[in-house]
Parts: C-alpha cells; structure tokens; sequence
C-alpha cells in the first residue's frame, strides 16, 4: 500500500518543475525527454499529484529534480529574490514613513470582515474552470455575480458537470454558511498575528520557521509551504527551504500571509514590503515573493489612509521589480480594466494571456486580481465579486479583494450586511488560540499590535 501525500512526493514535483522551467526561460527540453521515456506524467492541471501513484520512478525524479535546480533562469537579473537586489531594481521604492498615522479598529475590523469575505464567496468554486463558474452563477441567476454561490435550483446535469469545491460546499454556499469556515487563507494571517505578538516587527525568518513547526499542523499546509515544511523537517534551513525541489516557490502562497504585514505599517509601504519578505522568502522566490510584498505595500497605503484604490495599486507596483513578470501582470490587469466595459471581456482577454500558467501561480493571479481592482473602483462588492468571477485562485483573490476593500471602506458598518452578516462574527480555525474567535477580536488584537507592540525593538 502507497500513501500518497501531495504537493511533497518527489514523482509528483518533476512534471511541475518542468512546467516552471518553460515560464521561467530555462532549457529543460532533455529533462523532459527522460522524464516522459521513462513514464513520468506532466504536471496536472488542476490537482498536486499525477492521477495514479508512480513511487517506481523516485529515484529518478529526485535526480531530474537536482539537475533542474542547477539550470540557471535568463530572467534571474529582472526577478531577483534578494531584498537589497529588489530595491535597487525598483527606482520608485517608497521612502519609509518617521511617523506613520493612525489606523483605526474599525478600519481593521472592516480589513478583516473583507478578507472574510471575498475568502468565503470564493471557497465553492476553488478548482473550477471560468466555464464551470459562469455556468454555475447563470443556471442560478447570478451572473454577473453579485452574491453567494447557491445550489439551489441548480440542474442536476449542471452540478454533475461541474461539482462545487468538495470540501467546501458544505460551509460556503448560501444555503450553508453558518460563520467563517477554516481556510488557509485565514490561518496564515492569525499566524502572523502570533509571529508579531512574539517577536515585534524585528522577526526573523527563522522565528516564522520555529512558528510553523510549533502552532502550524503540516496537513493545513498546502503547495510551497508545504514542501518548506517538509524541507525544515529534513534540516534545510532558509531561505534554501524556497528552492530545494520546491516548483510552486513562485505561486500565491507567500502572498495570502501578507495582509498583516500591511495592515500593522499604515502609510509605510516600504516598512511593510520589507517585513512581507523576510515572510515570504521562508517558501517563495521571485515572483512568488513579489505578490507578498506587492500585497503589503498596497494595504499599508490604504491602512495609512489612501482613499483611492488605484493609489494602492501604485503604491504595491513601486516595491516590485519593474521588468519582472509580476509587475506586468499588474500593468496588464490595470490597462485591460481602466476603460471600464464588459468584465468577461478583461477577464477573457487576461486568461488568453496567462492561460500557460497553472491556476495558482502569482503571475495570472497578479494579472486578475489587479483588474478586479480597477474595474470595481474601490466598490466593496464589485471588488470582491469580480475577484472571484474571474476564476484562477478564486478564494485567495476573494480575499486580497475583500481586504484592500475593507479597508477602504474604513469600518464594519459600511460594508453591506449581506456579506457580514452570514460570518456571525466567528471564525473557525485550527491556529490555537483563535478558533471561534470574533472579527472584532481580532481587529483590537491587530490595532494593538500596531500602535503598541510594534514599537518594541
């Protein structure tokens, strides 16, 4: 008997690998060749594993693995990893602020309501295909989307064709919701609350690698933390816990653990973009970092009072590389969204675009949630609902959406009731010391964190 477990086996990296190695520039054609000679499976589309077990091939997917990792990226000087290298790529890095100004409990209260949010609408349809979601939201009126996902009245064909997320369904459909359900994209956050109440704005990398084995359960881990987790199980240390026979090192997982970083700098993108790294790089690189600290800069600029969203988006844009992927991606998603239109229309075109790219990658995820962004106008609920109809990492996006938009918004009661109102105010989570905990909770925690305790040395 085999035990598989994904996002970690050696067999079920290569085909992953492979696929980054096409993104990235590197030749990996006779890799490749080997590879499939030998029975090996691409990456799959949609899932971590390949469809059946091929533990016979693991010897040889560990070596292909460690040739891979020698080949050198032609884009490595645009997209370094390195904050001293980011910074002097960026010619318009944002000076640090002497004396930020003040963020409100209720602004954070509204951050955290937001990303509850845009997390939760986008939970049924995590793994879809756009087709999948359009149909789904059509048989039951709601398209364009403008509330919860329903199973209600839905056709039996429909729902046969296109299953709702599996672990899911039963918490996040409208029919269903009965508070905030655990998600990874709310975890990492509280995870970051205990990392600051720790160890204050100075933390270490290593201090979020001792975190993590201590309060983080290895299955709530997924993608490129979970082969960091196992990489810190093995003895590896960071930041070479991101590189070692890690292929999803440039998707969106660094990216939904930055909230807290830009929510606790209001008005310093720069402070926040430097403390997303040293996050990040403990499972990331390059682009994969660049979403954290994109994230954070954006939402200290709308925590330190920026009413206008496409001046968050500026302020992300200005801590990332100008010539990487990552910071096309957004100026695509901005200039596809500014003239307004049709939604599908930017949404069709951003996927025809990125469509090479796995779902989760922060690359198309950049691309579409910055278009969400713009074309909403700083609406709460076009900015969480545009995030999510345009497929890709639908919850993740949902909740970076949800969160720059709540903050915005600048307190709970002006975001619709409709979207509150269902989260009860509790929040389920496996993080100890936080499951059942209230939004506003967590808000006061936040604002404590940001006017007290991040002022320690």
């Amino acid at each position: 008997m085999n035990v598989r477990v994904t996002w970690v086996q050696p067999e079920d990296l290569v085909g992953h690998e492979l696929r980054q190695a096409a993104e990235d520039g590197r030749d990996a054609r006779a890799v490749a060749h080997r590879w499939y000679e030998a029975g090996g499976s691409p990456a799959p589309e949609r899932a971590g594993a390949s469809p059946s077990a091929a533990p016979g091939l693991r010897t040889l997917a560990e070596r292909l693995l460690d040739e891979l990792a020698l080949m050198e990226s032609p884009l490595e000087s645009d997209e370094p990893t390195e904050l001293t290298a980011i910074r002097a790529a960026c010619p318009h890095w944002p000076a640090p602020r002497t004396a930020p100004p003040p963020v409100s409990r209720g602004r954070l209260h509204a951050a955290w309501l937001g990303r509850a949010v845009g997390c939760l609408l986008g939970k049924p349809v995590e793994k879809l295909p756009l087709t999948g979601i359009r149909a789904l939201a059509r048989a039951t009126g709601n398209w364009p989307l403008t509330t919860w996902f329903t199973g209600r009245g839905l056709p039996a064909a429909l729902a046969a064709e296109h299953p709702w997320n599996r672990r899911s369904a039963a918490t996040s459909l409208a029919e269903n919701i009965d508070g905030m359900p655990e998600d990874d994209d709310l975890n990492y956050p509280l995870l970051t609350m205990l990392l600051l109440q720790r160890h204050g704005p100075s933390f270490t990398t290593c201090d979020l690698a001792r975190l993590w084995l201590d309060q983080l359960p290895a299955g709530r881990t997924f993608t490129a933390e979970r082969v960091a987790y196992r990489n810190l199980l093995d003895g590896i240390e960071p930041p070479h816990t991101a590189r070692y026979r890690n292929p999803f090192r440039e998707w969106i997982g660094a990216q939904i653990r930055a909230d807290v970083h830009g929510w606790t700098h209001p008005g310093d993108p720069s402070a926040a973009a430097e403390q997303a790294h040293r996050d990040a790089v403990l499972t990331h690189t390059a682009n994969g970092v660049y979403g954290a600290m994109f994230t954070a800069a954006a939402l200290a600029a709308a925590a330190g009072g920026e009413s206008d969203v496409h001046g968050c988006l500026a302020a992300g844009l200005r801590v990332v590389p100008p010539r990487s992927r990552f910071a096309h991606a957004v100026r695509l998603g901005i200039e596809a969204a500014r003239g307004g239109g049709d939604f599908d229309a930017v949404v069709d075109r951003l996927h025809a675009e990125y469509g090479s790219y796995h779902w989760v990658h922060a690359v198309p995820n950049a691309a579409l949630l910055a278009a969400a962004l713009t074309h909403a106008d700083g609406d709460f609920s076009a900015s969480v609902c545009r995030a999510v109809s345009g497929g890709l990492d639908t919850d993740s996006n949902g909740a970076t959406a949800g969160s720059l938009a709540g903050l915005l918004a600048g307190a709970p009661e002006r975001l619709p009731d409709r979207w509150t109102a269902p989260l009860k105010n509790r929040l389920a989570t496996s993080v100890p010391g936080f499951d059942s905990i209230g939004f506003d909770a967590l808000a006061e925690q936040t604002h404590r964190l940001t006017h007290e305790e991040a002022l320690r040395p």
